[in-house]
């Protein structure tokens, strides 16, 4: 029994075949809109690259590329298709190629929501990746003459600036490394020395943050040292001045603002798949009901068309057993040393004589 069969006109068939024209060159310009959106998120994680870790992020970017690319390849052939099966004599060039073309769809729609679902699991890679590349770039904050680490203090300082955010998880993470170099250090005052000393590390730690921490709604000057000791600012307590800096965490403000990226992409990338999966649907009702005009002979006759011939059991048995056949007709014999042309005499024997010998056909008289 078919799957969804469907009776088509002349007419409706003919209509089927334009308006699946029509919707093959949209899904021409989807496939650009997928090619656009992998451009534009690598171009976005290549903004702030060395505030990541080496993990591999890119190939979320890479696969909507990919699919953009071949959606316009697919779609372009598959609009070209059905212009010509308009005209059902024109179908009988594409007949032996519509099936495998459908097949192929079929897989690049799956790999279409393959994309979509790996935007979505793509939060958890990002969130390690910012984790552990944030802390390096603090780290080397201050290694502003080491060669490959001089730009990391412009970067954190313009990424807390852009997000309006301090720290990894929040202004205390400046109090525990050292983000001043040694080269501004006066070794000559005794607290310096002191600071230095009183560190296993002999790192110079404070309560202080960089510049671009500050908020720029704080409705007094910005207050980058001694943060935590009141006594040291007039009519200061630490614990109210929550306007002083900026309390959100980089960490935090990178991973809402690339996970609101992912969530638009992956959500386009979804209705995208959803378009193609209908597209493919009509796709295939044309060529069955084309198919069965074939086998009545009249062009204008009506015709059914179905997405499959028989039952999804039937189906799968019927496919199943194709491939047995495969796996059988490619197996080779291992007995007589692997060969598989050398006859393996019967375990019968006919016992002819003494000897073995098969008696002579006595000739029957006519």
């Amino acid at each position: 029994m078919a799957v969804l069969k469907v009776t088509f006109t002349k007419t409706k068939r003919d209509k089927l075949a334009q308006v699946l024209w029509i919707l093959n060159w949209i899904s021409v310009v989807t496939g650009v809109i997928l090619l656009s959106l992998g451009l534009f998120l690598k171009v976005e994680l290549n903004k702030r690259q060395e505030l990541m870790a080496d993990r591999d992020i890119q190939y979320v970017p890479n696969m909507l590329i990919s699919v953009g690319l071949i959606a316009c390849a697919i779609n372009f052939l598959g609009g070209k298709i059905c212009y010509d099966c308009v005209d059902t004599a024109k179908f009988l060039r594409w007949k032996l190629i519509m099936l495998p073309y459908i097949v192929c769809t079929f897989f690049f729609t799956f790999c279409v929501l393959v994309g979509a679902l790996m935007c979505y699991t793509m939060h958890w890679e990002l969130d390690e990746s910012l984790k552990e590349g944030l802390t390096q770039a603090m780290r080397f904050y201050k290694d502003t003459d080491t060669p490959g680490r001089c730009f990391l203090k412009r970067a954190v300082d313009k990424l807390q600036i852009e997000f309006q955010c301090c720290g990894n998880k929040a202004y205390k993470d400046w109090f525990k490394i050292q983000w001043i170099s040694n080269r501004y250090l006066d070794m000559s005052h005794r607290e310096v020395v002191d600071r230095l000393r009183s560190n296993v590390e002999g790192k110079y730690l404070m309560d202080g943050v960089p510049f671009s921490c500050c908020n720029i709604n704080s409705p007094r000057p910005c207050i980058q040292q001694q943060i935590t000791n009141n006594s040291a600012h007039f009519s200061y307590d630490h614990h109210t001045e929550a306007l002083n800096l900026w309390t959100r965490g980089c960490h935090q403000a990178l991973l809402d603002y690339y996970t609101g990226i992912m969530h638009s992409i992956g959500l386009t990338v979804l209705i995208t798949w959803l378009f193609e999966l209908s597209v493919l649907t009509g796709v295939r009702y044309l060529q069955t009901s084309l198919e069965n005009v074939l086998r009545h002979g009249d062009p204008n006759s009506e015709s059914d068309g179905w997405l499959l011939e028989n039952s999804f059991i039937e189906t799968a048995r019927t496919n199943l057993n194709i491939i047995k056949t495969l796996s059988k007709n490619n197996h080779v014999d291992t007995a007589n040393n692997g060969d598989p042309n050398i006859n393996i005499p019967s375990t019968v024997k006919a016992h002819y004589g003494p000897d073995n010998v098969p008696p002579q056909q006595i000739p029957v008289a006519s």
